[in-house]
C-alpha cells in the first residue's frame, strides 16, 4: 500500500497538470488524475518502474480522449487561470497571455497539443512521447517543432499588428 501511496505522490501533480492543460478545466483534471490512479492501481503489480510516467500519462490521455468522444460538441471554457503572481497588473497581463496561448494551443490538432505539452511541460524525451502516441521518433519530433514554430509565428504576428513594422 505504501508503495502506491509513494507512487501517487511522487506523480499525481505531474498527472494533473497534464490533465489541466488538456482540458482546460480544473474539475475534468481532477476527475482524469483521480480515474488515472484508480486504473493504474488495478494494474499496480505488473507495472514497469522504468515506464511508470509515461504509462500514468498515457493513462490520463486515453482518458481525456473517452471524454472527448462523449461529447462531442464540445462546450467553451472558462477563461480563469489560476496564477501566483504578485502584483494585480502583472497577473492581469500573465492571465491574459496564457489565456491567449492556450486559445492557440487548441487551434492545434490534439495530437500535435499532446506532444508538444508532453516534450514542453512534462520534458519527457521523444521516445516516451512516441510510444504514449503511438508514433514515430521522427513524427514527434516533427510535430512539436512544427506546434513550436506556430506558437512562435502567431506570437510574432500579434507583436507587428501591436507596434507596427
Amino acid at each position: 500500500m505504501s508503495r502506491f501511496h509513494d507512487l501517487y505522490e511522487a506523480y499525481a501533480p505531474e498527472v494533473y497538470r497534464f490533465s489541466y492543460w488538456l482540458t482546460g478545466d480544473q474539475a475534468e483534471a481532477e476527475d482524469i488524475t483521480s480515474e488515472t490512479f484508480v486504473r493504474a492501481w488495478a494494474k499496480f503489480e505488473i507495472i514497469r518502474v522504468e515506464t511508470m510516467k509515461a504509462y500514468l500519462l498515457t493513462i490520463a490521455r486515453n482518458l481525456y480522449l473517452e471524454q472527448l468522444r462523449k461529447r462531442r460538441p464540445q462546450s467553451s471554457l472558462e477563461d480563469f487561470f489560476a496564477d501566483p503572481a504578485p502584483g494585480p497588473e502583472k497577473l492581469v497581463e500573465d492571465r491574459a497571455e496564457l489565456a491567449h496561448t492556450y486559445q492557440l494551443l487548441l487551434k492545434m490538432p490534439e495530437v500535435d497539443r499532446a506532444a508538444l505539452l508532453l516534450r514542453s511541460q512534462q520534458g519527457l524525451p521523444y521516445a516516451e512521447i512516441a510510444r504514449i502516441l503511438k508514433l514515430s521518433i521522427a513524427a514527434v519530433k516533427v510535430k512539436v517543432h512544427r506546434a513550436r514554430r506556430q506558437l512562435l509565428a502567431a506570437r510574432m504576428d500579434e507583436e507587428v499588428l501591436e507596434y507596427g513594422d
